[in-house]
């Protein structure tokens, strides 16, 4: 059953510029595995931390290093999620998240969808 869906949408040159201003942004925002990236990849990664914000209604327990996002052997994303956040999912019964981003024309999009496979407790 689905139990969240968020989307976001980043335009990467402000993204950029953003980043140009305030260098410890990428500190702020990302786990070391996740730096040293292209902006375009930043900017989607960001995408992605923000749609799962908002798949999940918002949550004063997330915290942008306990979202870290990942790819597989196939180069599919995904998420490493860990602390309060974590625990926040399982008490929410929420069993997968699902990551789709891109970047194209300028902008980095994400679409997570949370999905409890069991009955689970609800928002």
């Amino acid at each position: 059953m689905i139990a969240g869906i968020g989307v976001d949408v980043v335009d990467i040159a402000r993204f950029e510029r953003s980043i140009e201003r305030t260098p410890r942004l990428i500190e702020r925002l990302f786990a070391e595995s996740e730096r040293g990236r292209p902006a375009r990849s930043l900017a989607a990664r960001f995408a992605a931390k923000e749609a799962l914000i908002k798949a999940l209604g918002g949550h004063s327990v997330l915290r942008w290093h306990d979202m870290r996002v990942v790819q597989n052997d196939d180069g599919d994303p995904g998420f490493v999620l860990s602390g309060e956040l974590a625990t926040h999912l399982a008490r929410l019964g929420i069993d997968r998240v699902h990551l789709s981003m891109s970047h194209d024309a300028g902008i980095a999009s994400a679409f997570v969808v949370l999905e409890r496979l069991s009955g689970g407790a609800s928002r």
